[in-house]
């Protein structure tokens, strides 16, 4: 069984999220996709992200329908700083003998080596690059595995969606059209 992990913020989840969800499933042969929302990112520490029940939500309304998806809650419900190691240890536990696909921004790639515990982190999970465009390709450093994705790089962000909300933009055309109404009638990120 290959699973893939999508950690991140997903604050607000977008379609850009969707694309490298799909690429992934599509290049590494997927069996499932976990979308998994960081409770705290240790990389944006002074930022902390919207309520978590708001993310939840979002990716409820944006993975409806899509087969080959789920969301997986755990290190919200961990609760504090979520760590890539612990939650990898859980699928390994979980899932023995499973392929696990790590995805991670490219730009992440050279960094793994000072991400918590990195020597267990490099033998339980093959690391996926996610391009921007325009972005420096990614090198990871032995003993980290990984590969980069070639399909659908975007220039994307969630901080580009809540600027936008926050500016009385639209963001149909950026967010799955439920996610859209979602935050209007909730008026989220103004």
């Amino acid at each position: 069984m290959k699973l893939g992990l999508f950690g991140g913020s997903f604050d607000p989840v977008h379609l850009g999220h969707l694309l490298v969800a799909q690429a992934a499933v599509e290049e590494l042969g997927l069996d499932r996709l976990f979308f998994i929302p960081a409770g705290q990112s240790p990389f944006k520490l002074q930022s902390p992200p919207s309520p978590a029940a708001v993310r939840l939500q979002l990716l409820r309304l944006a993975l409806a329908g899509r087969t080959h998806y789920e969301l997986d809650a755990q290190e919200i419900q961990r609760g504090g700083i979520s760590y890539a190691v612990e939650t990898l240890r859980d699928y390994a536990r979980r899932f023995p003998g499973a392929e696990l696909f790590y995805l991670i921004g490219a730009d992440n790639a050279a960094a793994l080596s000072r991400w918590r515990e990195a020597s267990e982190l490099a033998t339980l999970a093959e690391f996926v690059a996610v391009p921007r465009p325009g972005g420096a390709a990614p090198h990871f450093q032995p003993p980290f595995r990984g590969r980069t994705l070639t399909g659908f790089p975007l220039a994307l962000s969630s901080s580009l969606v809540r600027a936008r909300v926050k500016a009385g933009q639209p963001v149909d055309h950026l967010v799955p059209p439920f996610v859209a109404d979602a935050i209007r009638a909730a008026q989220l990120y103004v």
